[in-house]
């Protein structure tokens, strides 16, 4: 696990004042390789890099990281947790209602938050959450609902 791309993602850690491990390390990079990872996915890469990780240590390393602001969680509906290396801008998402398959949307317009409640209820709002639902490309010709 050595190389500019560790030594890049361990000095983010640093700077994120989290510690420097060869398992957060791993966590990170599977999560910014990958796209819309769940926690069995992300537990995968990281062994692949670094051999064992306990299920449990993911979860930490998970919770610390997004914390930290370096990965972002999202929770649609139905479906379990995903995480994302896209951080800091306010972006949304598409969601397959057949699949599952996620994808990224940029803000509408605007700077963030894009969209404006209604009513804040004395809030200071920093950032809004959309999730768009429907069908992906894969599943729109293949005639699944």
């Amino acid at each position: 696990m050595t190389g500019p791309r560790s030594e890049s993602t361990a000095g983010e850690l640093r700077d994120a004042g989290l510690r420097v491990t060869a398992v957060r390390v791993a966590l990170l990079e599977t999560v910014r390789a990958g796209d819309h990872l769940d926690v069995e996915a992300i537990a995968s890469g990281a062994r692949e890099r670094v051999g064992h990780v306990s299920l449990q240590a993911v979860y930490e390393a998970l919770r610390a990281l997004t914390a930290a602001g370096l990965v972002r969680r999202i929770e649609p509906a139905g479906s379990p947790a995903r995480f994302e290396g896209r951080v800091g801008d306010n972006h949304h998402h598409v969601v397959c209602h057949s699949c599952g398959v996620v994808a990224d949307v940029d803000c509408a317009v605007g700077s963030a938050p894009c969209l404006e409640a209604s009513g804040n209820h004395g809030f200071s709002i920093h950032e809004a959450e959309v999730t768009y639902w429907g069908l992906c490309p894969a599943c729109s010709t293949s005639g699944s609902t």
